[in-house]
């Protein structure tokens, strides 16, 4: 286990009657799942109410719009979800005609994804909702500050895949 930087400003413990206690607000991992869940459940509200799609199935129409024709497995590695979640959400958005798929000649299991038109037109509509929500998250934040958070992000996701 790495120790913690010796120039940290704010402890993630304090003290409570003499015994050591997490201060959430200073605890990176508290923090990270509390804006993860928080972001989750209203953007999800409102796929769901649109679209009638979770944030499972918009991240993994945002993947294949980023990377068209990958694999499932290219899917969970690239943003970090399980295979069942994954699995599930693929078999949902191919019911719905939002996407299709080719299998491997050579493994039938190995199917390449990508949109379909009517996918592609769905992934637009929730884009232009999910920037318009970040908008909000991140409004009064500057820019500089932005850029800061989302390195150091960047560094503990890169931590993170040692």
């Amino acid at each position: 286990m790495t120790a913690l930087p010796q120039d940290r400003i704010s402890s993630p413990t304090r003290l409570r009657d003499g015994q050591q206690i997490l201060d959430i607000d200073h605890y990176a991992p508290f923090l990270l799942n509390a804006v993860s869940n928080a972001w989750q459940r209203q953007t999800s509200a409102i796929y769901r109410a649109r679209f009638g799609l979770g944030i499972v199935d918009w991240r993994v129409l945002a993947m294949l719009n980023i990377e068209p024709e990958i694999t499932a497995n290219r899917v969970c590695e690239v943003i970090r979800l399980d295979k069942a979640a994954v699995s599930r959400s693929l078999k949902l958005l191919h019911e719905r005609a939002l996407v299709a798929y080719a299998a491997s000649a050579t493994d039938p299991r190995k199917r390449r994804w990508w949109l379909t038109d009517k996918g592609q037109a769905i992934h637009a509509e929730i884009l232009a909702i999910a920037l318009e929500c970040e908008a909000g998250m991140l409004a009064g934040i500057p820019a500089d500050r932005l850029d800061i958070f989302l390195s150091v992000m960047r560094d503990m996701l890169a931590n993170l895949d040692k």
